[in-house]
């Protein structure tokens, strides 16, 4: 079946939307793969030129980036008052920052990692996709309405 036809009131949404989403909130999760396992980290990040940024430092997170740079990004948020919740995927290939030109640029992007210890490297996330949608939450009642008919 469409996925319309599950959910109606869902909107689908463009690049430049999901960018704007992603401009207003600071932390996401950034799904890597080592060999057959995922792993998914926290981090605060910023957009950039289409872009997601974000610090890290030696350890799993960079080693993984290295070894295997295809990764998947998700963020999400809700409006307490209106009940609408948003969510967007990006998946890309992550560049290490190098090179003294990236290095000065760095210093606009005003990204400071919320995590103590040395989170030197410079990580941008090239989308090769992005999708998003936005949904009003759904009553938690609807849930036992609906089970209590089966």
């Amino acid at each position: 079946m469409d996925e319309k036809q599950h959910h109606p009131d869902t909107e689908r949404l463009e690049s430049d939307q999901c960018l704007e989403l992603l401009r207003a909130v600071s932390v996401g999760h950034l799904a890597v793969s080592t060999g057959d396992r995922p792993q998914i980290f926290p981090i605060n990040f910023t957009i950039d030129h289409g872009t997601v940024v974000f610090r890290t430092g030696p350890g799993t997170k960079l080693d993984t980036l290295r070894a295997q740079p295809h990764v998947a990004f998700e963020a999400d948020g809700v409006n307490q008052e209106t009940g609408v919740a948003w969510s967007v995927m990006v998946e890309g290939e992550a560049e290490l920052f190098g090179g003294i030109e990236e290095t000065l640029d760095t210093f606009d992007l005003m990204l400071f990692p919320w995590e103590s210890g040395p989170k030197e490297q410079f990580v941008r996330i090239v989308p090769s996709s992005m999708t998003g949608r936005r949904f009003k939450v759904t009553d938690p009642t609807t849930w036992w309405k609906n089970m209590s008919k089966e």
